[in-house]
């Protein structure tokens, strides 16, 4: 799907920064050099940098996520947490993983596909993946830049891999300016509940809209830990932290499958 000729306007009313390059090889990338290199008044919070046409693109595990022209809307927001005690930001990617699958599931719910949020913040439909999700740093530590790729016009033939699918091999018609709205809203909101709460995630309700969105819960699983060994067992809960428990263990980072 190429740029719409009147561009973003809905998600334009949200954002006070909305940025369209037409190509370019990482919208994270280019963000967070903005974002480190320019004054904080340039790029304020929730602004944005999109493109349909990303030439290399980066997920979680360093993992590399290309996709063909105009296939797929990567979009990068930049949010400014001060209000957020550090302790806390924990919560930001997974926040965003909660903002886009509420955002997919306002398209797909009167279609009879089912969207959830796979720990820490893959959106899937129908358990397949359609939406991936990283956050970096920036030099400034109060910046935070989240990176989102959300598969639209990609056809099957089109799919890296036999786990993902799009809106467009679910046969639903994507709107990328209602989605993008809604996401940069849902983000927003849960951002401000979590600084209001003082980074409580439970009083904020951040921690409760997670786990009811996040399919991994009650899943049995098998978890890459970053050291090299696997831990498999039942997802329990996500903890105060928003780390996943696993068979009575809490679990940071890793890669998480569920097992079928």
């Amino acid at each position: 799907m190429p740029i719409p000729d009147d561009g973003y306007p809905r998600a334009a009313a949200v954002s006070p920064r909305l940025q369209v390059v037409s190509r370019t090889a990482s919208t994270n990338a280019d963000l967070v050099t903005a974002a480190s290199e320019g004054p904080a008044d340039e790029w304020p919070h929730l602004s944005v940098l999109l493109t349909t046409d990303q030439t290399a693109g980066r997920g979680r595990l360093d993992r590399s996520w290309t996709t063909p022209p105009g296939t797929a809307l990567a979009v990068s927001v930049l949010v400014r947490v001060a209000d957020i005690p550090p302790a806390a930001r924990g919560w930001v990617p997974l926040i965003a993983g909660a903002a886009m699958t509420r955002a997919i599931d306002a398209r797909m719910r009167a279609t009879g596909h089912t969207t959830r949020l796979k720990w820490p913040n893959d959106v899937l439909v129908d358990g397949f993946k359609i939406c991936g999700i990283l956050a970096e740093v920036t030099s400034d530590p109060d910046a935070i830049v989240i990176g989102a790729g959300v598969n639209t016009t990609m056809t099957r033939s089109d799919l890296p891999v036999t786990t993902a699918t799009s809106f467009a091999t679910l046969g639903v018609a994507t709107d990328d300016d209602a989605v993008l709205a809604d996401y940069l809203g849902a983000l927003d909101e849960q951002l401000e509940a979590l600084a209001a709460a003082g980074g409580d995630a439970a009083a904020a309700g951040v921690h409760g809209e997670v786990e009811a969105l996040c399919a991994t819960v009650g899943s049995q699983v098998v978890v890459a830990l970053p050291d090299g060994t696997q831990l498999a067992g039942v997802a329990e809960r996500i903890d105060t932290e928003g780390r996943l428990v696993v068979a009575g263990r809490a679990v940071s980072a890793g890669d998480v499958v569920h097992v079928r």
